[in-house]
């Protein structure tokens, strides 16, 4: 036995001692404890922070050993594992390392990682590592590939579809968004022909190796001597599609498909507006008539925007034939106005949306969109808040406010409209602050709300991303779209684009150059074909983005963008045909009205102080899975298919499916103190088949965080952002 050999497999022996773990043989009568919580080890790589925002985004308890921090606890055998009440107990489900060892030769951490991971059958993820013997590969260097990955076309092996990735339909493919800079970096390689002895070397994911006929490993399971790594050799940050394409499975390898939290795709549309007539951006002006912001003396919009029938019936068919249920945010004033404004009694637009109507959902946006903040002084560019002779400010008064939004409640009511009364979108999401005019939300706001029994009320996600109290209200931040509401042209909304994100040297408005939220074009779009080749492929993206984020947050757009040429269906049909292609049919898009988004947002904000908190206590023992949390929070969680919740009488099932498992909100059910989950048979996982002799490659691997090549970008892509008129 050679030197190395025999200095791994003492160090390993000696952890195992330390653990003080009987064999397997001994243990099966008394199955251990494995606390639902995973270890990070952190050395501060984009790759690992990218898991971390997983779990996190999740719900998924983690604690993290900060590599670079001085004091940091040491990685021992009695930090992974002690006993409670006689019965072994295992700390972490699963290990996330930033390598595949990133402490160095003979390092005692990872021995103690080692042993402990055979002992309890833990997995380990490698964030980012080398393509190298030590995990199951040949080197790139070596018939395979290294360098930048942009525009690499990944795809689901049949093991990975059978697996842990079967929420793919089998392309990964990897962004390349920027043609003069290197998005990605990493290595192409084939699994060692001939493993060590009792290893062996699963390819998960994998793509073409350039310049040859075989295929290299973008995600495999190495398991040897015991154990099970997730070898990924590829770095990427939180932000990138081909990580957030790969993050759920990633979380479900290592925790063996049982953990606290969940992770769904989401895509929610609201279409603001509806009923009224939005006002055109004016390409001479360079600003849009009739609103506030533009030039005293400009007047009023001659020739705004709204839905005909045509274009009702149109979303009608849409929505259908897509299966995305609009939230339509209404103003009925605008029927009544639009009525008056042509001396007729009959309004075709609200005649076919309302012969429409149970094809959407209804959502108040006020009668006819007052601002519901401070009043404001539009004498001046840009308006700002009337004050008193004293110099207070003059606020929108509490019954102005109620009448707003009782008045369309009583249009809805007239017309058929179902609506829950709870919900409200202000205009503008005025009422609430706005910087830099209105720094603090009306003060009579809240009191309004209160008469109105609104619970659930729209904020802008550009302006304040967080979900807070307002009055009785808790806001529902929305993604504001760039798909402009004063544009029903494609040429309307690339002339707006155009001017907004270009320099002034280029003709725009250089807003962009101080913009810390967007980038300036290189040079002006096309008005003819601007729309279609720039914007919708990149406002897609954003979306995608936003979609693959485990984010409920909704989108909005408004009614002119459903109007002539029907501008919002491109981006929409593309964000809908990208995710298709991506995703089997067990994981389709999740379309949430606003007080179920209101309220998964609560519970996930309760969910997360209490387990940062050190308030959840979870773990497994055999097939019981035991959750306890604060009273009143409810429990998140993923778990196998066929699992059911204990009651004190009986079972209920548990959860919903979604991506191959079993996922949702609970709580203890009656006179019970915790949760207790039912695992079906054969869920429980079982450790991997030990190998006749620990192999030293692991332990002798080298140390400190891998390279990311100069030029190679790891940071999310800027992009232009908006927050234009709700």
């Amino acid at each position: 036995m050679g030197r190395a050999l025999r200095a791994a497999t003492v160090a390993s022996a000696a952890a195992l001692v330390a653990l003080a773990v009987a064999p397997p043989s001994a243990r099966a009568a008394v199955p251990p404890r494995v606390d639902l919580r995973v270890l990070v080890v952190d050395d501060g790589g984009p790759a690992t922070a990218a898991i971390t925002s997983e779990l996190d985004g999740a719900g998924t308890p983690y604690t993290t050993v900060d590599l670079t921090a001085a004091g940091r606890p040491v990685i021992t055998a009695g930090f992974l594992s002690d006993t409670v009440s006689g019965r072994p107990r295992a700390k972490f489900q699963a290990v996330v390392l930033p390598s595949d060892n990133p402490f160095g030769a003979g390092s005692t951490e990872m021995a103690a990682l080692a042993a402990y991971e055979t002992a309890f059958g833990i997995r380990q993820v490698d964030a980012y590592t080398y393509a190298q013997p030590s995990v199951g590969l040949n080197y790139a260097q070596t018939g395979g590939y290294l360098g930048p990955l942009d525009g690499v076309q990944g795809q689901v092996t049949a093991q990975g579809a059978a697996g842990d990735f079967g929420y793919l339909k089998g392309a990964v493919p990897f962004e390349d968004n920027d043609p003069y800079q290197s998005e990605s970096y990493g290595y192409l390689a084939t699994p060692l022909a001939t493993q060590a002895a009792g290893a062996s070397f699963t390819p998960l994911v994998d793509a073409p190796i350039p310049g040859g006929t075989e295929r290299g490993v973008l995600v495999g399971q190495y398991t040897h001597d015991g154990r099970s790594e997730l070898v990924i050799p590829f770095v990427y940050n939180q932000y990138q599609q081909q990580f957030r394409l790969l993050a759920r499975g990633i979380v479900e390898w290592m925790t063996q498909g049982i953990h606290l939290g969940a992770d769904r795709n989401y895509f929610e549309v609201q279409v603001d507006d509806v009923f009224l007539a939005d006002d055109r951006w004016n390409p001479t002006l360079n600003c849009t008539p009739g609103d506030v912001d533009c030039p005293i003396g400009t007047g009023d919009d001659t020739d705004p925007v709204r839905m005909t029938a045509a274009d009702a019936a149109y979303a009608a068919q849409w929505s259908k034939a897509h299966g995305l249920t609009f939230d339509f945010v209404f103003n009925g004033g605008g029927s009544e106005d639009w009525k008056s404004d042509h001396g007729t009694t009959t309004d075709p637009l609200a005649n076919q949306l309302i012969a429409d109507k149970n094809t959407y959902r209804w959502v108040n946006h006020t009668y006819l969109h007052p601002f519901l903040g401070c009043v404001q002084d539009v004498s001046v560019v840009p308006w700002r808040c009337q004050t008193t002779a004293s110099g207070a400010v003059q606020w929108v008064s509490t019954s102005d406010i109620t009448s707003a939004v009782q008045d369309n409640r009583t249009w809805a009511a007239v017309h058929g409209l179902s609506l829950n009364d709870q919900e409200l979108v202000t205009g503008e999401h005025s009422g609430l602050k706005l910087l830099p005019q209105q720094p603090a939300d009306n003060p009579n706001l809240a009191s309004a709300l209160t008469v109105l029994g609104v619970k659930y009320l729209a904020s802008d996600n550009s302006r304040e991303p967080d979900q807070r109290q307002a009055g009785p209200a808790v806001t529902v931040p929305r993604f504001p779209m760039n798909v402009f509401y004063n544009a029903g042209t494609a040429q309307e909304e690339t002339d707006e684009y155009n001017w907004i994100y270009t320099s002034q040297a280029q003709g725009g408005s250089g807003a962009c150059t101080t913009s810390g939220n967007s980038t300036c074009l290189n040079a002006p779009l096309d008005p003819a074909t601007g729309y279609a080749s720039y914007i919708v492929p990149l406002e897609s993206r954003i979306d995608l983005g936003h979609v693959l984020g485990n984010n409920p947050r909704p989108h909005f757009l408004h009614q002119s963008n459903l109007a002539e040429d029907r501008i919002a269906y491109p981006v929409l049909e593309r964000v809908l045909g990208d995710y298709a292609a991506l995703f089997a049919a067990n994981t389709p898009t999740v379309n949430l009205r606003t007080s179920d988004i209101a309220t998964e947002l609560q519970r996930r904000a309760a969910w997360s102080t209490a387990w940062k908190g050190g308030d959840v206590t979870a773990y497994r023992i055999g097939d019981t899975v035991t959750v306890s949390a604060p009273s009143g929070v409810q429990v998140d969680a993923t778990v196998p298919a066929g699992t059911r919740q204990a009651q004190l009488l009986g079972s209920t099932a548990f959860g919903t499916a979604y991506a191959g498992r079993l996922s949702g909100w609970t709580q203890p059910g009656l006179l019970q103190f915790a949760v207790s989950l039912t695992l079906p048979s054969g869920a429980v996982p079982a450790a991997p088949a030990k190998a006749a002799a620990n192999s030293p490659a692991a332990l002798a691997a080298p140390v400190g965080r891998l390279p990311v090549p100069k030029g190679v970008a790891v940071a999310v892509p800027a992009g232009p952002g908006d927050s234009k008129r709700p």
